[in-house]
């Protein structure tokens, strides 16, 4: 976005046309995304086989860590910048950038070197067999030599949509999803590289979009860019962005943990096919969960930029028009899930018994999937207004407070049955908390002296 193109409009457009604007990019972004995700389980598991989508599915914890010091510093900064530019204060912002760069190269760095060295004893740690072991080993080796990658060019990917630039943002997901779908097949089937393939696909595609975000913020006539100064840590900066980024981070703590208990207590009740059903299931749970993100994305910069201007009645606006669509997507998803499962299912796989095993775990996922819609998106609206205290508390309401209990206590009661029901569980109760508190920051922002 050149200089001309200020992102005051966000204080001005109408909410809905800026919402479609900002949340559209986003949305295809984190689509093709989370379609590339399901290709790659798609291609593992035609490739590879059952055992290899079990695999796939034991590193899912390991991924989320990851993807938790990725958003503690991506979300956390996009926020930041969003209020920033709101506030008019650019030069801020502008550091807000330089502290993009050097914070996640330093825990993507980090990251890899502490879990390489004991990579096998954690897959084990997260409910591997002999069986499962070398899939999954394969996998994550490859994608933590390029982790420092994968956090570099989600960074950056906040840095473009807060900064009023949803289309560039797009184009660098869409170039790396793109990337990644041709390169799978080749690796895995022409190449005969199996899980590894996968792999390799993925960190080279990622390294070619963000080389592309580097040209596209070295230039000086964008209107956040590099420039000297901006790369040394402020202590005021890095300390807003780890508090507001702190929401995301424990929400992918939580979510480790929760599916190395997911993954465990599948294995001891299951067994490896379980673990694949789940995997099949986390995938297209992932699409529409993406798809609310996306839409949260496009929230983000509108909600954050009206709360620093102090224009309640517009942050209250763009919140209620992206609930109405975020419940929309998370309804399609359980139509979907109870119709035709089995449809769905068997574009991962042909083997029988994952399919019936996949098609049971998917209709209890599903049960009171709309009100994930909701939940979603009121924890990213406390986000987006710098309330990380209250972001913070709602994230952990579903996952810590609520999930993990169940999934220590059902399953020993009710086997396998226990694993699934905990998560329809735990969102209905969620959700009520949520409301509860959001309906109490709606009321100070009709008294505007109590904020």
């Amino acid at each position: 976005m050149s200089k001309q193109d200020s992102p005051l409009v966000l204080g001005n457009e109408k909410v809905g046309k800026l919402l479609i604007q900002y949340a559209l990019p986003a949305i295809v972004a984190m689509t093709a995304s989370s379609l590339y995700n399901m290709a790659d389980s798609i291609f593992i598991g035609h490739g590879v086989g059952a055992l290899g989508i079990a695999g796939l599915a034991l590193t899912f914890p390991l991924m989320n860590l990851a993807a938790a010091f990725g958003s503690l510093v991506g979300v956390g900064a996009s926020a930041i910048i969003s209020v920033k530019l709101g506030q008019k204060d650019y030069d801020s912002a502008n550091r807000v950038l330089g502290n993009v760069v050097v914070l996640n190269g330093i825990l993507g760095i980090f990251f890899t070197l502490i879990c390489l060295p004991v990579l096998d004893q954690i897959l084990y740690f997260f409910g591997a067999s002999d069986e499962t072991l070398p899939y999954a080993r394969d996998y994550m080796e490859i994608i933590l030599v390029g982790n420092v990658v994968t956090h570099m060019h989600l960074g950056l990917n906040n840095v473009l949509r807060a900064s009023g630039a949803p289309k560039y943002s797009m184009y660098a997901t869409l170039a790396s999803v793109v990337i990644n779908c041709i390169l799978n097949p080749i690796f895995i089937f022409g190449m005969g590289w199996g899980i590894k393939g996968s792999a390799w696909a993925t960190v080279i595609s990622q390294v070619i979009s963000l080389a592309w975000q580097i040209s596209y913020f070295s230039n000086p006539k964008q209107f956040l860019h590099f420039k000297k100064g901006i790369y040394k840590l402020k202590k005021d900066l890095v300390t807003s962005i780890f508090g507001i980024g702190l929401s995301p981070f424990l929400m992918n703590i939580c979510s480790s943990l929760i599916i190395i208990l997911i993954n465990r207590g599948l294995k001891e009740y299951g067994g490896d096919m379980a673990i694949g059903a789940y995997g099949i299931v986390n995938r297209i749970t992932f699409l529409f969960v993406m798809i609310i993100m996306g839409l949260n994305q496009g929230m983000q910069p509108i909600a954050g930029y009206n709360f620093g201007a102090r224009q309640f009645g517009r942050v209250k606006e763009v919140f209620k028009q992206t609930i109405i669509y975020a419940v929309g997507i998370a309804s399609s998803g359980f139509l979907i899930a109870h119709l035709i499962p089995s449809v769905i299912v068997r574009m991962f796989t042909s083997d029988q018994d994952l399919i019936e095993a996949s098609v049971y775990g998917l209709h209890i996922v599903f049960a009171v999937f709309p009100l994930v819609g909701l939940q979603m998106v009121i924890v990213n609206f406390f986000q987006s207004i710098g309330k990380a205290r209250k972001a913070i508390f709602l994230s952990l309401t579903r996952q810590a407070i609520f999930l993990i209990p169940c999934l220590l206590i059902l399953p020993p009661l009710s086997g396998a049955l226990g694993v699934w029901i905990s998560l329809p569980i735990a969102d209905s109760i969620s959700v009520i908390i949520s409301y509860i508190v959001l309906r109490n920051q709606f009321k100070k922002f009709n008294h505007p002296q109590t904020l």
